[in-house]
């Protein structure tokens, strides 16, 4: 089974707590918005912060809203560039993650945990995952099409009422199949799809 879906193309970028914004940026500052971003209420701001490491730095968009933990979502290019061990990891998931430094205009942090290669996933309305037979934590496979076509396995469904159609895969995917944000890419799977458990993939 298949259906079309729209491709975001995810850019390394940062999510902060209360906190950390606090800190960074000052007492009770808020996000500012840019743009608007494909899922529901979320935005890219006009803030920016400054991650370093003993290797190298890195200038990061801040995306809104805050969270309840700081996350910062790199591709596996970027994290090699600045020396970063980063995991793959579904968002959310940073107990164990790598560290840095973290510098805004009004402050300066250490970020024990938090950076993250961020796994593909597919958000999907209550009504999309309703109508394909599909639920919040089931796997499914991207096709893409065009010169470097590719299958891209293991991707998670993120379905419910905080989310919008749009599939989404970081920087270096994008490259590797020759894609930008906005075309069309198919998602596929058997109706003996997988699911998550536990953090561990198994069949049902």
């Amino acid at each position: 089974m298949q259906f079309p879906i729209v491709l975001g193309v995810s850019a390394r970028h940062a999510h902060l707590c209360r906190e950390h914004m606090d800190i960074l940026f000052g007492e009770g500052s808020e996000l500012h918005v840019k743009k608007p971003i494909g899922q529901p209420g979320q935005f890219a701001s006009e803030e920016q912060i400054t991650m370093v490491t003993p290797k190298d730095s890195m200038k990061l968009r801040i995306i809104g809203p805050l969270r309840p933990e700081t996350q910062i979502e790199l591709s596996l290019t970027d994290a090699r560039k600045v020396g970063l061990d980063a995991p793959i990891r579904n968002s959310g998931d940073i107990a164990g993650s790598a560290g840095a430094k973290l510098i805004g205009p009004k402050g300066e942090l250490e970020l024990k945990e938090g950076i993250i290669i961020a796994a593909r996933h597919v958000h999907l309305y209550p009504e999309t995952a309703e109508k394909y037979g599909l639920k919040d934590g089931d796997i499914v496979d991207i096709q893409t099409e065009g010169e470097r076509s590719v299958t891209l396995h293991n991707v998670l469904v993120r379905a419910g009422v905080k989310h919008a159609d749009e599939v989404h895969i970081d920087t270096d995917e994008a490259n590797a199949c020759n894609l930008g944000s906005g075309v069309m890419v198919n998602i596929v799977y058997n109706k003996q799809f997988h699911r998550f458990s536990d953090k561990r993939m198994v069949s049902i």
